[in-house]
């Protein structure tokens, strides 16, 4: 039987290839697209995904104390600066060229690299009006949702219970039911969405 920890790392493998597949095919409009991330397009999210691949950890820190330690500012700024430097198409390279790659964020192990993957994919694909992850990969990465990563979010549930339609992931405890698509909960869950603006079904 496949251990959960293979489970995730093959499906973090999966996620890579599926969006390399998909980003093969954008234009170059779409590439200028902007993406969920705000102020960020397709190709500032990509550049983000793929900085694992591309820093080491002493350059990370260097950044880091260059931004005041604020790692959405060290981000943001590493985004930008990456696609002055790399095309779109040396960045979908090097995505491809590291579906396998090992890298886990810090305390997050192999749930978070799936994670990270699979949001910033929804960040991608969403605005493109794109096919997401499976039911099945989103539950894995919402399985790990606590209240502190809604917290982190800036999201609150206001006392509902979210129910996947199409997978067996829930979200919260509260005493109302509130039925959507897998996809839908975690676009809610990281703050990508509001609650008025999917489709739901309370019960």
């Amino acid at each position: 039987m496949e251990t959960d920890s293979a489970r995730l790392i093959g499906e973090t493998r999966a996620e890579r290839e599926r969006l390399a597949g998909i980003l093969g095919d954008l234009t170059p409009e779409q590439w200028d697209m902007p993406s969920l991330c705000d102020g960020w397009r397709v190709r500032e999210v990509l550049a983000h995904m793929t900085m694992p691949y591309r820093t080491k950890a002493i350059g990370v820190l260097a950044g880091l104390v260059r931004a005041g330690f604020s790692f959405n500012r060290y981000a943001e700024r590493e985004a930008r600066s990456t696609t002055q430097k790399m095309s779109d198409a040396e960045l979908l390279d090097l995505l491809r060229r590291n579906v396998d790659h090992p890298w886990r964020p810090p305390g997050g192990g192999e749930a978070g690299a799936l994670s990270h993957d699979v949001i910033h994919g929804l960040d991608i694909t969403e605005p493109l009006g794109l096919p997401p992850a499976p039911a099945e990969r989103l539950a894995l990465v919402l399985a790990s949702t606590k209240p502190r990563q809604l917290k982190y979010f800036g999201v609150d549930l206001g006392g509902r219970k979210l129910t996947a339609t199409d997978s067996d992931a829930v979200v919260g405890d509260g005493p109302t039911v509130v039925a959507m698509t897998s996809k839908d909960i975690l676009l809610v869950a990281t703050g990508r969405r509001s609650l008025h603006e999917v489709p739901q079904t309370s019960r």
